[in-house]
């Protein structure tokens, strides 16, 4: 990595994925386009065999799960704040975590606990809150990058179809998407993310359909034809007034072939190539499957893959309505049920969903040597109040001021708790951590210099303005 590199903010017209796999059927494209080199796929490697260095799964909890109901509970509390929850106690002496969380008391000694992460102002708002989380800073601008396009821009991938994917943009209300989800921000839609799946398209329901960006869209007679014809030209020549080299246009050539004709680029996408054991084990809803499809892309080579936390429609569920992002659980405040119960909107149902997927991601991470280049981050935008809403459907709101997050591998040492909330979970107590200190992490676990500058419009901004949190290495 060289620290001085300065980014140029890409056009307004980047050419896309499907563009890239178009190469073949039109007489010309810009001489700029070399650079999206790193989007193509290493038809020579296999599955297992062409893993970036290190890659991180971004689990993103849409609508922000509680933490005291989950991974930072009061028990001493009062009734209507420490909710009908109890906590038990897990492989690590000291650690306690949900009674819902079974499986995944059993892994404390592989991944770590915040419980101190908190927004810089009262930002209660999904849009804002998730802006900020997926930037990794605090006061974002309205054009930052998030941080799956910020790792696409300076540690691409050249050894699978994308560098930064996305499992499941948006589900339901549109609010759950922040502003730069789709764009890359101020870095430019070369780096977005390649976006796989929906509410009505997910590795979980039979049929499920890999992305048109993966699918030829040019007769293969004719891209062998023009592969051929680019073939017979000297590698050596190159063009004036700067324009990148012919051998450039070929190596570019070659990946789109490669992308239209190839199977490889596929193979990470099909989940009913896992045993069916596994399958099970992950559980058989969108975020067992999607957290299972996330393992296979970043074994093939992906560096960056957030998962939408949805755990799907429960079918307990009584109420009609759109699919929601799960974790936004007001209760009868919003319509959505008890959020102690098991319907769609419930822990009931929701936290042992995310305790099979999760763990089951954790394991099959370390079974298959991952574990130490892989990054599993956990987080939710915020979290909840203390207090709970009473009523027929009790819930709790928004509450920006404390929350928790799980870290989990790529030099991440396992067991500890970092931080810490009030008696009642309100505000922290002790190692506040920002929103610019988990970015931070994230970086330095997947070893980006955090000195790294990204221009735009002629200045540049640094990588990170966060402190990593140190103490969760070793």
């Amino acid at each position: 990595m060289n620290p001085s590199f300065s980014g140029q903010r890409q056009p307004s017209h980047a050419i896309s994925r499907r563009q890239l796999l178009q190469a073949g059927g039109i007489g010309a494209l810009s001489w700029g386009m070399p650079g999206m080199v790193a989007a193509g796929v290493d038809a020579d490697r296999g599955m297992g065999r062409g893993a970036a260095e290190k890659s991180c799964i971004f689990v993103l909890m849409c609508g922000g799960p509680s933490h005291l109901d989950t991974w930072d509970m009061k028990p001493e509390a009062p009734e209507e704040i420490r909710g009908p929850y109890k906590p038990i106690a897990t492989a690590v002496p000291g650690m306690q975590i949900s009674e819902l969380h079974t499986r995944l008391a059993k892994l404390t000694q592989h991944f770590s606990l915040i419980r101190s992460m908190t927004h810089v102002g009262n930002i209660s708002n999904h849009f804002d809150a998730m802006h900020h989380c997926l930037s990794g800073q605090a006061n974002a601008p309205a054009d930052a990058p998030y941080i799956g396009s910020i790792l696409s821009k300076v540690r691409p991938t050249q050894r699978t179809v994308a560098s930064y994917v996305w499992l499941i943009k948006c589900v339901g209300d549109p609010v759950f998407c922040a502003a730069n989800i789709g764009n890359g921000g101020h870095l430019g839609l070369l780096h977005s993310p390649l976006f796989v799946g929906s509410a009505t398209n997910h590795p979980a329901m039979p049929g499920f359909k890999a992305p048109d960006e993966l699918l030829p869209v040019v007769p293969l007679g004719r891209m062998e034809e023009r592969r051929r014809l680019l073939g017979g030209l000297d590698p050596e020549a190159s063009a004036s007034n700067g324009i990148r080299t012919l051998k450039d246009w070929q190596d570019l050539y070659g990946r789109a072939y490669e992308l239209s004709s190839g199977t490889t680029v596929r193979e990470p996408f099909e989940v009913d190539r896992e045993p069916m054991a596994v399958r099970e084990r992950y559980g058989m809803h969108p975020l067992g499957q999607n957290l299972l499809l996330a393992r296979r892309l970043v074994e093939a080579g992906v560096g960056f893959v957030t998962v939408n936390g949805w755990t799907g429609p429960s079918p307990n569920e009584k109420l009609s309505g759109p699919p929601s992002s799960s974790w936004d659980m007001h209760g009868s405040n919003m319509g959505m049920g008890s959020a102690f119960g098991d319907g769609s909107y419930g822990m009931g149902w929701c936290l042992p969903r995310l305790d099979e997927a999760l763990s089951a991601l954790l394991v099959d991470l370390k079974d298959r040597g991952l574990l130490e280049r892989t990054l599993v981050v956990v987080v939710g935008e915020f979290g909840r109040t203390p207090r709970i809403i009473p009523g027929q459907f009790p819930g709790r709101q928004h509450w920006p001021s404390c929350y928790p997050a799980i870290l989990a591998g790529c030099g991440i040492r396992g067991g500890a708790v970092y931080g810490a909330s009030d008696k009642i979970g309100a505000y922290v107590k002790d190692r506040p951590v920002r929103p610019q200190d988990l970015g931070a992490t994230i970086f330095h676990a997947l070893g980006v210099p955090l000195e790294l500058r990204l221009g735009k419009d002629g200045f540049t901004r640094p990588v990170s303005t966060g402190e990593p949190l140190l103490d969760l290495f070793g």
